[in-house]
């Protein structure tokens, strides 16, 4: 399944990590164009019941006409506010496509791609506050070396700081070319496109704070799933895949978790199978599910 707004990657595998129940209940929290949506909602009977979320309010336009689904326009750190707001403590199984739609890529003026000349914005909630203007023209230089050090894994994180305060000095970055071209001197021709998707990814995690969203999300799937519930989760870089797999293997986003007095450790979920990733025949059909990962947890 195609549409126009976002291709969705590994679509049988994780709504099949699901392992549905016709009368059960189902959350997509990264709605988007819909398209695992659409397969969950084929999979689930007259009784079955699914909530979408999704904080870009572009993907209202592909809102589903079911009497079985709820699309809500917000962020998934609030799962389980909205869940009771609704009606439901507890779902079944949740899934989650993160990173960035095909759709918010592919519009210049979100300024999320390095393809176009836009302004700097890459919110993904259009109503947000911070924009990534902000971030590269009032951040401190020591913030900036940490967004870029820690989001975007860049061994120059300190100099493409400098470089940046230095620039604004004479005039405000408004502009993704006019970011490229204050950062050209860290942009070799054979490395161009890598640096400027670290950057980018960087200044993107901070903009809509996207790692501190997948914590409070994971942490409110323990108290939302019925036991032998699951979760079905999409990462497209390490940062979000370590903390998915750290937080699936036992129940915390670092250290290990403690053991009682007969060894035993007391953690809420389980792996089920191993990590899936995009066949090289899907890949050739959607460049952007290379870097695709997906993990199935189950709640004990």
């Amino acid at each position: 399944m195609t549409t126009e707004y976002h291709n969705p990657v590994l679509l049988k595998e994780a709504v099949d990590g699901l392992s549905i129940r016709p009368d059960g209940v189902y959350v997509d929290v990264t709605f988007g164009g819909g398209g695992h949506s659409r397969e969950i909602l084929g999979r689930l009977g007259p009784e079955g019941k699914l909530f979408g979320f999704d904080q870009d309010s572009d993907a209202l336009k592909n809102a589903i006409d079911d009497d079985r689904f709820v699309l809500i326009n917000n962020n998934f750190r609030y799962l389980k506010r909205f869940l009771r707001f609704y009606g439901h403590d507890t779902v079944d199984g949740i899934l989650g496509d993160f990173g960035v739609s095909s759709h918010q890529f592919d519009v210049a003026e979100r300024g999320f791609s390095t393809r176009f000349d836009a302004d700097l914005d890459m919110r993904m909630d259009r109503d947000g506050a911070l924009s990534a203007q902000t971030v590269v023209n009032e951040y401190g230089e020591k913030e900036l070396q940490k967004v870029f050090a820690e989001y975007g894994e860049l061994r120059n994180a300190a100099a493409l700081a400098r470089t940046i305060v230095e620039a604004r000095k004479n005039d405000t970055i408004k502009t993704t070319v006019e970011l490229k071209e204050v950062l050209q001197r860290f942009l070799p021709p054979h490395r161009q496109h890598k640096i400027l998707a670290q950057i980018y990814q960087a200044i993107r995690i901070e903009v809509n704070q996207e790692l501190e969203s997948l914590k409070e999300f994971l942490l409110q799937t323990v108290d939302v799933l019925e036991t032998g519930g699951r979760i079905s989760l999409i990462s497209y870089h390490s940062l979000e895949d370590r903390l998915v797999k750290r937080f699936i293997r036992n129940g915390l986003f670092e250290g290990e978790p403690e053991k009682d007095l007969y060894g035993r450790v007391d953690v809420p979920f389980k792996a089920v199978g191993k990590l899936i990733v995009p066949t090289a025949e899907e890949i050739s059909e959607n460049s952007r599910a290379r870097s695709a990962k997906l993990r199935i947890g189950e709640r004990l």
